[in-house]
């Protein structure tokens, strides 16, 4: 196991977790040395933990727990594909959608949640451009979903 994943699994996320599709799509879809991964949902156990609008149902804190394990859901996805993280040069970007209610204007600081789990496992390396969106509903009522964009060394 590399350097990442050992830190990944510190933060507590079991790296080698498989996750299968919930629905029909590719988790992972490479064009060249770009890697898109597809939205992810914070399942743990086979279960989300975090169901429901932010904040009314999930407070800020437990949504941004949700961030860091959507994440580590989507690097997930990419262990699966690729073996290792070695082969990552950098995350490009993420993005971060939150089921939340209708006054709350805090998406950013849910998602740092997740932006948080990247520079750890990652460094620098780990700092990418990103988004953070609130919407009206999430598939299986989950408080947070994120996808990335991720380059590959040449």
């Amino acid at each position: 196991m590399g350097e990442r994943e050992q830190r990944m699994e510190a933060k507590g996320f079991k790296v080698d977790v498989e996750l299968p599709p919930g629905a029909i799509y590719r988790p992972v879809s490479r064009n060249g040395n770009t890697l898109y991964v597809s939205g992810a949902v914070p399942i743990e156990n086979g279960r989300i933990p975090y169901k429901g609008k932010v904040p009314s149902v999930v407070s800020l804190e437990d949504a941004q727990k949700a961030a860091a394990i959507c994440v580590a859901n989507n690097l997930r996805m990419v262990y699966q594909e690729l073996g290792s993280f070695d082969d990552i040069e950098c995350i490009v970007r993420l993005t971060g959608y939150v089921n939340t209610d209708l006054d709350f204007t805090e998406q950013h600081v849910v998602i740092n949640g997740g932006s948080q789990l990247l520079l750890d496992v990652f460094g620098d390396a780990g700092l990418a451009a990103r988004t953070a969106i609130g919407v009206a509903q999430l598939p299986l009522n989950s408080s947070v979903e994120t996808e990335m964009i991720i380059k590959l060394k040449d």
